[in-house]
Formats: structure tokens, C-alpha cells, sequence
């Protein structure tokens, strides 16, 4: 009688340590669905188009949060979905805001018929417009991206790319986190 009871209560006991573990398990896996959902996201940078600000092979953690308590501003590093292939995301710096008209005339952006000239991040002057060649008027959810290495970029110029939708920010670019020589928060003005 008294080998059933122990028995009884060692099954209890095991029972409740497997219960306490899938319990902590549950709560992990629910922090990092919150965590990657919501607040950060790790990315590569792929390609060229951002040198010098950021290079090939470059891993990002993308600030998820900061665009639910304020608006995109001008310079931005962000991230977005390429909307032609899935798990494909582009990172590129934010030109056009909401409400503007942007175009490229003669490899220069103007803003509203005025020369953006606190545009220093661009590496080189601008061999095609592509669609910003006429005036673009942005909408008040939309904005105009650029990459820094503007004649090797795939951005707002090209229609595949064309305008974004606020709605398809995913975040903004905002450490560093490889090559370990050149970690840290990544500056957007």
C-alpha cells in the first residue's frame, strides 16, 4: 500500500515537471512570435545597392516597432517586401514622403519643383530617371526610395519597385550585427 502511494506520487511529480516544461516551451515560443512579429527581425543584405551605407553579406536587425509610435522620415533606412518574389525584401533609404512630388532631373532629385540638395548618401549622380523621370505626385500613405548606390539600385525609379504603401514598411534598418568589425546602430541622418 505504501509502494502504491509513492509510486502515485513520483507520477504526480513527473507529470507536473513535463507540464511545468511544456509550459516554459509555450511561453518561449510565444515570446519570439511576439518578438519577431512585432518588435525586431534579422536580415541580410543582398547586393550592391545601398554601398557605401551598407554592403553585400551585412546582417541587420530591422526596428519593427518604432513606425507604430511615429511617422517615416526623410533618410530612413528601411526594409520592405519585393513584391514580385516571396521572402524576397528590399533595403533601401527613404527620399519622397507623403504628399510630395518627387522627380529626377539631369541625375538630381527635386522635391516639389525644388533640388534636394541634403541628399549626400547618393554615391554617384543618376544615369536614368526611370519613372521619376516625370513628375510623381506621392499620396498621403506613399513614399519614394532610393538605394545609396543609385546607378546599381532597383528602387522606386523602376516600375517593379515603383511607390510604397505605409502599409508595406516592415521596419527600419537599425543594427548592425555582422561583420563584427563593423557592428553597431546603423545611422540614418
Amino acid at each position: 500500500m505504501a509502494r502504491d502511494k509513492r509510486n502515485e506520487e513520483k507520477e504526480r511529480g513527473i507529470i507536473r515537471e513535463l507540464l511545468g516544461w511544456l509550459l516554459y516551451i509555450l511561453i518561449i515560443i510565444g515570446l519570439t512570435y511576439v518578438i519577431i512579429t512585432f518588435v525586431g527581425q534579422r536580415t541580410r543584405v543582398s547586393g550592391s545597392s545601398m554601398e557605401t551605407t551598407l554592403s553585400d553579406g551585412d546582417n541587420l536587425i530591422v526596428d519593427k516597432l518604432t513606425y507604430r509610435f511615429r511617422e517615416p522620415k526623410r533618410y530612413d533606412i528601411i526594409v520592405f517586401p519585393y513584391q514580385y518574389e516571396e521572402n524576397t525584401y528590399y533595403i533601401k533609404r527613404i527620399i519622397g514622403l507623403p504628399g510630395e512630388t518627387v522627380q529626377v532631373i539631369d541625375g538630381y532629385v527635386y522635391i516639389d519643383g525644388n533640388l534636394l540638395d541634403s541628399d549626400i548618401y547618393g554615391a554617384e549622380v543618376m544615369n536614368s530617371p526611370g519613372i521619376a523621370a516625370e513628375p510623381i505626385t506621392l499620396g498621403d500613405d506613399e513614399y519614394f526610395v532610393l538605394g545609396d548606390n543609385r546607378n546599381h539600385s532597383s528602387d522606386s525609379r523602376d516600375p517593379s519597385v515603383g511607390v510604397l504603401k505605409r502599409k508595406n514598411l516592415v521596419g527600419r534598418a537599425w543594427v548592425r550585427i555582422y561583420p563584427f568589425d563593423e557592428m553597431g546602430v546603423i545611422k540614418h541622418e
